[in-house]
C-alpha cells in the first residue's frame, strides 16, 4: 500500500500554482493517492476521484476567476473557455500579433457580438500596454468574468450588454508582460520586444513622428480602429492613481491654455474623468502615490501632468473619433497578488460606470434626399472645431458625446445643402441610450451653392511617410481657410 502525506500534497500544490496548475486538481489527486493500490478498491478510487473533480469544478464556478497573474497561455485558454461557455454574448478574435508572435486577443461582449447594429455604440478597454503594468490586465479579465457571469441576473450588466457592444483587449503588450519582474517600480518589461514604448509610437497631432516605424502592436491597434467605429475607450496603466484626459501633447498653439492642452471637447473629457474618479473608492481623493503629485478630484489634463508625444489617447480622439482616457489604477505597477482583490473592489464600480458613459450625447443616421444613409458626411457641433471633423461611418451613423444642453449641429455632404438644426440633449446614460436624431439632406439646386466640405482628414499611414502625422495647427488653418472662402462666395 502507498499513502502520500497530505503535507507533501499541499506543498506540491503551492509549487505548481505559479505554473498555472489548478490546486483543486492536485488536491484531488492527492486525495486519490491516499487510497491503497489494490484492484479491489480501484472502482471505489475512480468513483471518489470523479466526485472530487465535480466538487472542485462546482466550487471554482462559485469563486470565479482566481485573483492572480495569468501568463499568456493561461489567458488565451481562459478567453477561449469563456467564448465556448457564452457563445451567444461573446466573440473572441485576434487583431494581430506581437513581435514575438503572441496573439493580441480581443473579446467582444454584447447581445449581438458578431456584428455592429445601428444605434448600438462600440466601447473598448485596453490593458497592459506597458508590459510591467500588470494590474489592468488582471482587472480586465475579472471584468470579463463578472460581465459574463452576471448577464441576465444583474440588471446593470444586462442593460450595458444589451445597449452597447464592448471590446476588451486585456494585453496589448504580452511580450513585455512575459519578461516583466514582479516589482513595483522596475521598468523591466515596460517596452515591447524591440525595446519600444508603445505609448510613444502612435502618430502625433502636434509633432511629426515620420521618423518612427510603427511597431507591430501599434499597427494592429491602428488597423483595429479602422474596422470598428469606437465611441468611447480607456486604456489602463499603473504607477499612479488618476484619470488622465487629452490632450497629452501640444505645439504651443491655441490649444495651450494655462499650462493645459485643451481639446474642443474638454468639458466632456473632464466629466468622463470625474465619472471614473468619483466611482473609484479612492481616486477622487486626489492623493498622489509615494513618488507622484496630488491630483485635484483625482483627474489631470495629460499635458499638464507631463507632455507625451505619440500617445494612444490623443490618436484615438484626433483620428478615430473615439474619446479615450488613460486610467492609472495602482501606485504599484506589479503589486503582490494578495492586493489584487482589493484593487478589483476599488475599480469595479468605476469600470462599469465609465462604460455607461458611452450613451452620452446624441446619435443618429444621416441620409440623402432618397433616405439612403451616406458615409463621410461631416457632422459638426457648432463651437467645437475638431481638428479632424466627425464624420458618418459606412452605415451613415454618427455618435457625438455631449453633456446635457442645447446644441446646434451642422451637417455637410457634397452635392447637398448644408443642414443646420438645434437639438436638446438629455443625460443619456440613465436611459442607456443617447438622444437619437436623424438628418435628412436635400440635394443642392442652381439657386444655392453646393456645400463645400472641409478637408478630409485621413487616418495617418502606418509606415514612414510624410503624411504620417501632420501638425495640428496647419490642419486648423486649412479648415478655417476653406470655411472663410465658402462664406465669401455665399456673400458674393
Amino acid at each position: 500500500m502507498f499513502f502520500e502525506p497530505q503535507g507533501l500534497c499541499e506543498m506540491k500544490c503551492e509549487m505548481n500554482q505559479d505554473k498555472g496548475t489548478s490546486c483543486h486538481c492536485l488536491l484531488c489527486l492527492c486525495f486519490w493517492k491516499r487510497f491503497p493500490y489494490s484492484s479491489v478498491v480501484s472502482a471505489q478510487r475512480m468513483f471518489v476521484f470523479t466526485l472530487c473533480l465535480y466538487f472542485w469544478c462546482w466550487l471554482s464556478s462559485i469563486h470565479g476567476l482566481e485573483f492572480r497573474y495569468h501568463n499568456s497561455m493561461e489567458m488565451e485558454q481562459y478567453l477561449k473557455d469563456i467564448n465556448r461557455r457564452f457563445p451567444d454574448i461573446t466573440l473572441l478574435h485576434s487583431i494581430g500579433q506581437s513581435v514575438e508572435g503572441r496573439e493580441l486577443w480581443v473579446l467582444i461582449l454584447g447581445q449581438h457580438p458578431r456584428e455592429h447594429r445601428t444605434g448600438i455604440p462600440e466601447f473598448k478597454y485596453v490593458g497592459n500596454m506597458h508590459g510591467n503594468e500588470a494590474v489592468g490586465r488582471v482587472l480586465l479579465l475579472q471584468l470579463i468574468d463578472y460581465l459574463t457571469s452576471s448577464y441576465l441576473s444583474d440588471p446593470l450588466v444586462t442593460r450595458l450588454l444589451n445597449s452597447s457592444r464592448v471590446h476588451i483587449l486585456p494585453s496589448m503588450n504580452p511580450d513585455g508582460f512575459e519578461s516583466s519582474a514582479r516589482e513595483c517600480m522596475n521598468i523591466k518589461g515596460r517596452y515591447n520586444k524591440n525595446g519600444v514604448d508603445l505609448n510613444r509610437n502612435f502618430p502625433d497631432a502636434f509633432k511629426s513622428t515620420t521618423d518612427r516605424e510603427r511597431e507591430k502592436e501599434v499597427r494592429a491597434v491602428m488597423d483595429w480602429l479602422k474596422t470598428e467605429n469606437f465611441v468611447l475607450s480607456a486604456n489602463l496603466h499603473g504607477g499612479a492613481v488618476v484619470a488622465s484626459y487629452p490632450y497629452d501633447n501640444s505645439n504651443g498653439g491655441s490649444e495651450l491654455q494655462g499650462g493645459l492642452s485643451i481639446s474642443p471637447d474638454d468639458d466632456v473629457f473632464v466629466h468622463l474623468a470625474k465619472t471614473y474618479s468619483y466611482r473609484h473608492s479612492e481616486m477622487h481623493n486626489g492623493n498622489g502615490c509615494y513618488d507622484s503629485q496630488d491630483f485635484s478630484h483625482g483627474i489631470t489634463n495629460g499635458y499638464q501632468w507631463y507632455p507625451l508625444p505619440g500617445g494612444m489617447q490623443d490618436y484615438n480622439y484626433v483620428w478615430a473619433q473615439c474619446f479615450e482616457l488613460t486610467l492609472e489604477i495602482s501606485c504599484c505597477k506589479y503589486p503582490p497578488e494578495a492586493q489584487l482583490p482589493g484593487l478589483w473592489a476599488a475599480n469595479k464600480p468605476a469600470l462599469l460606470a465609465y462604460m455607461q458613459q458611452v450613451h452620452l450625447g446624441v446619435k443618429g443616421v444621416v441620409m440623402d434626399s432618397y433616405g439612403k444613409p451616406v458615409q463621410n458626411a461631416v457632422v459638426e457641433v457648432l463651437g467645437r472645431r475638431n481638428v479632424c471633423p466627425f464624420r458618418t461611418d459606412r452605415n451613415g451613423e454618427y455618435y457625438r458625446l455631449l453633456l446635457p444642453g442645447n446644441y446646434t449641429i451642422k451637417v455637410m455632404y457634397p452635392g447637398h445643402k448644408t443642414l443646420t438644426q438645434t437639438v436638446q440633449v438629455p443625460y443619456g446614460p440613465d436611459a442607456f441610450s443617447a438622444l437619437t436624431h436623424n438628418f435628412l439632406l436635400q440635394n443642392s439646386d442652381y439657386s444655392s451653392p453646393a456645400t463645400q466640405v472641409p478637408q478630409f482628414c485621413t487616418t495617418p499611414d502606418l509606415g514612414i511617410q510624410e503624411s504620417d502625422s501632420a501638425p495640428l495647427l496647419p490642419s486648423v488653418f486649412t479648415t478655417l481657410t476653406i470655411l472663410l472662402l465658402q462664406r465669401l462666395l455665399t456673400l458674393s
